[in-house]
């Protein structure tokens, strides 16, 4: 397979520009131009090329496209336009970029210049400075040159540091797969979206905006009021979120538009909370009205590209693109899974979605080598009916509804070292209110003591991460699934990809010890044993779905991964078969994890939505 690197250079100005628009957004838009493309086949001089569209189409024809891989730094971009606008697929599609967050992390920078300056690779140019407002017809010859040598030299860079990362770095081909997968669910879009739904959707929240402020009898002075504004959320059944003052050192309310709490209630489930928010905090519009009407500019264009990030995640987890988080789309509410049956299958075809079911809580069980438990997930018990018999003393079998929801609650949060804190303050989220703290105390004991192997994991985790500082790894976990390396303060995984903990050290004293912390984009982050067995099971569940999601692709078009969970597009002639296909996928795993017993529930429909 021939490797055909390029780099396209387009026309921007203040107002029309990646800064501004999504790249759907800009590329499908009529403003939208090719200034000129650099193209290296294989190891050969890179050549650059500025014309007319016409006159572009024709130099691409000389290339193998079909039998060649695609390399690009941000292919998302580069990919898009040679499938949108030039009608050209490859074969593959390799972007280094993501590799670079897969190899650094999502914590630096992975621009070309960043990475190309990490690599010892080379400088990149500043030309494309002075091509702000320029349309191609408007450069000088001169100027016109210069852009080609400046975007020549992209490409000279991008070529070296996929060598660098496939042959010094050893970026495994599965994850190569695995990157060309993601993009192509936004480069070769199939998915549709339901107009007339959309709109009928926006008419809605716009209506229930207004009435519920009126009905609700919320007052301007309900809203500038902390204590009263405290009040409203309660009394919507939310607990108010606070902070510690950092000036008193007092309990406060953290209503503020900087507090990530109060923000993040502009994305809860129900839109009486969104609306309430979106007024204390002077926002226009709620999230789920931004969403829509995001999702019917698109609509207007074209088809929905799938808008997912390959590793946006420290532990390597997919996540939004694009200003389209698909991975939060409200499934409760008033208006739950509107979004989501908005989005449709094309003309004879049908999506399947398959969840993997309880997928961490699983990875835990069996890399903690806690057996009862692995057993009991392998034969099909009810784990949380098991639980809450031993936290109420009682058969399984005689076990409530209400015992096993604390049940579930106990096995899917207590995993990760929980106290009985914010255990509690889960439950009461949940809408839990007859636990108090005793009681939450000794839930958390019981899970403890039922499940000693997983408290020990978070031992032995804790040691293992101090090891590092003290340049001397211990290994942790079952027998030959990661390796502790303390050089670069990195947990290697399974798929040749690593955890890592940049920077990290002893800082300050916690309870007479001194803390580990690490460094990210948001400063200094404590780590302890818990937190890194919670980092180490994403990390391994992430690397079983798109192991999985792989194999589905052999036979379907897969078209998006949220969560645990791996959408694709089948004939509809085939549904059945493929629904069978996709399970059995899903029930598979990698020789590394033998004997992880993992399951899941597949789903059929015509949209998204319906699949739930």
């Amino acid at each position: 397979m021939a490797l055909i690197t390029l780099d396209f250079e387009t026309y921007y100005s203040r107002r029309y520009s990646l800064t501004k628009y999504t790249t759907e957004e800009y590329i499908r838009d009529y403003r939208f131009e090719v200034i000129g493309v650099s193209v290296k086949v294989n190891d050969d001089p890179v050549r650059w090329f500025s014309g007319t569209h016409e006159q572009i189409a024709t130099f691409f024809r000389q290339f193998p496209w079909a039998s060649s891989g695609v390399l690009a730094h941000n292919a998302m971009f580069d990919g898009a336009i040679l499938s949108w606008v030039f009608g050209i697929r490859p074969k593959a599609l390799f972007d280094t970029m993501c590799m670079g967050r897969a190899i650094h992390g999502v914590e630096t920078s992975a621009s070309l210049k960043a990475l190309a300056e990490r690599h010892g690779l080379g400088v990149k140019g500043d030309a494309v400075l002075r091509a702000l407002g320029k349309h191609r017809d408007e450069f000088t010859p001169e100027e016109l040159a210069e852009y080609g040598e400046y975007c020549k030299n992209d490409v000279t860079l991008t070529y070296k540091l996929f060598q660098d990362m496939v042959w010094k770095y050893q970026f495994p081909d599965e994850e190569l797969k695995l990157i060309d997968l993601t993009l192509r669910m936004f480069t070769e879009p199939v998915l549709e979206l339901d107009l007339g739904l959309l709109q009928e959707h926006l008419n809605t929240l716009q209506q229930q905006k207004t009435q519920l402020l009126e009905q609700g009898g919320v007052t301007r002075e309900d809203l500038l009021s902390n204590p009263k504004f405290a009040d409203v959320l309660r009394n919507l059944g939310v607990e108010p979120p606070t902070k510690t003052s950092p000036r008193t050192g007092k309990t406060t309310y953290a209503f503020a538009k900087t507090d990530e709490a109060m923000r993040a209630l502009l994305e809860h489930d129900y839109p009486q909370v969104q609306t309430v928010v979106a007024a204390r905090l002077g926002v226009k519009s709620t999230l789920e009205e931004t969403r829509t009407q995001r999702f019917l500019e698109i609509a207007s264009r074209g088809l929905l590209p799938g808008p997912i990030r390959y590793y946006a995640a420290h532990t390597g987890r997919w996540g939004g693109a694009d200003k389209i988080n698909l991975q939060n789309l409200p499934s409760r509410g008033d208006n739950a899974g509107v979004l989501k049956r908005s989005i449709v299958a094309p003309p004879g075809h049908l999506l399947v979605e398959s969840d993997s079911s309880q997928i961490e809580a699983r990875v835990l069980a069996w890399l903690a080598e806690e057996e009862e438990l692995v057993h009991a997930f392998t034969v099909g018990d009810d784990v949380y009916k098991q639980m809450a018999g031993s936290i109420y003393g009682k058969d399984p079998a005689e076990v409530s509804g209400s015992e096993r929801f604390v049940g579930k609650t106990t096995i899917l949060g207590a995993g990760y070292g929980m106290g009985y804190v914010k255990f509690l303050a889960q439950l009461k989220n949940f809408g839990v209110d007859d636990i108090d703290e005793h009681e939450a105390r000794r839930i958390i004991q019981v899970y403890r003591s039922t499940y000693s192997e997983i408290a020990q994991l978070w031992a032995n985790a804790n040691h293992s991460v101090r090891s590092m500082v003290n340049d001397a790894p211990v290994q942790f976990g079952r027998a030959g699934v990661l390796r502790v390396r303390a050089a670069d303060n990195a947990i290697e995984l399974p798929n040749g990809l690593s955890l890592r903990y940049s920077n990290l050290r002893t800082q300050g004293d916690c309870d007479n010890r001194p803390e580990l912390v690490y460094d990210t984009r948001l400063g200094p982050t404590r780590l302890y044993g818990g937190k890194v067995i919670e980092n180490v099971c994403q990390a391994l569940a992430r690397c079983i779905i798109g192991w999985q999601m792989q194999q589905i692709a052999k036979k379907y078009r897969v078209v998006l991964t949220v969560h645990d969970s791996v959408v694709c597009c089948v004939p509809e002639d085939e549904i059945a078969q493929a629904k069978d296909y996709v399970e059995r996928c899903m029930r598979l795993v990698p020789l590394w994890a033998t004997g992880l017993p993992v399951n899941c529930e597949a789903k059929t429909g015509k949209s998204y939505g319906d699949c739930k």
